[in-house]
């Protein structure tokens, strides 16, 4: 059996690759794509494989786009952090899906299934336009554009496009606004990363999170790292971490 991977973390990659050895070390890994553009190319290079484990978001942009820009015809398997309810459209045309974190019991389970309803071409799963569709409104929801801060006993909006960068320091996240004042939100940084817009934000590194429009200027820090030098008054360059450094720059050109 032939399987393709797409899965944008790396980590999590990795361990669908060891579960599925696990469960039949027979099984061809035939690729591990991370990405809507890598995946396009990719079908329109190779043949069909026999199953797909696809992850819902990928590093540029919502896996369904894919089916708009290729014909896919090998059954899908998704997987996903959301919850059931917002994917139970995937049901349809007994298309399967994974909740992370996954387990080798969960992925046995959905492998039985494609084994025993898709073994014959013609039974493929076909995802069609209207399934998407309402699975994307789903899961498709606006970013935020705005964050309630406490000065005293008031209470004032701040707008996302005034926030420079977000950073975390003794255990408390902050925001950084454009006039350099610092405030501090009741978001952890990761909540912030499923709430950010992803074209306007980037995760630079554990600690901090930065605006696209507060980047002055980038330099080579180490042979590994970058350093943002930004346009908010008085504040320190951020540092790119060195994990980050190529994903931050597809980010740049995208």
């Amino acid at each position: 059996m032939k399987v393709l991977v797409i899965e944008d973390e790396q980590p999590a990659a990795n361990r669908m690759v060891e579960l599925l050895q696990a469960y039949d070390k027979t099984v061809e890994i035939a690729e591990v794509l991370d990405s809507v553009k890598d995946v396009v190319f990719w079908f329109q290079k190779n043949p069909q494989p026999d199953l797909v484990f696809m992850d819902i978001q990928l590093a540029d942009g919502l896996s369904f786009d894919i089916f708009q820009k290729v014909n896919i015809e090998s059954p899908v398997i998704f997987t996903t952090a959301y919850q059931e309810y917002a994917i139970k459209a995937f049901k349809v045309n007994s298309v399967d899906y994974l909740l992370k974190p996954i387990d080798l019991s969960e992925l046995k389970s959905a492998i039985d299934k494609y084994k025993k309803l898709f073994t014959e071409k013609s039974k493929t799963p076909v995802l069609h336009n209207d399934i998407i569709a309402s699975v994307r409104q789903m899961l498709e929801k606006p970013y935020k554009n705005r964050f309630i801060i406490k000065i005293g006993e008031h209470l004032r909006p701040v707008a996302t496009s005034d926030i420079h960068y977000f950073f975390s320091e003794a255990k408390a996240t902050n925001l950084c606004t454009t006039d350099a004042r610092i405030y501090i939100i009741d978001y952890s940084l990761d909540q912030l990363m499923e709430l950010l817009d992803p074209g306007q934000f980037f995760r630079v590194s554990r600690q901090n999170i930065v605006n696209r429009d507060a980047i002055a200027d980038i330099v080579v820090y180490s042979k590994t790292r970058l350093k943002i030098k930004l346009i908010t008054p008085g504040q320190e360059p951020l540092i790119v971490s060195r994990d980050k450094v190529n994903k931050f720059k597809e980010w740049l050109d995208g």
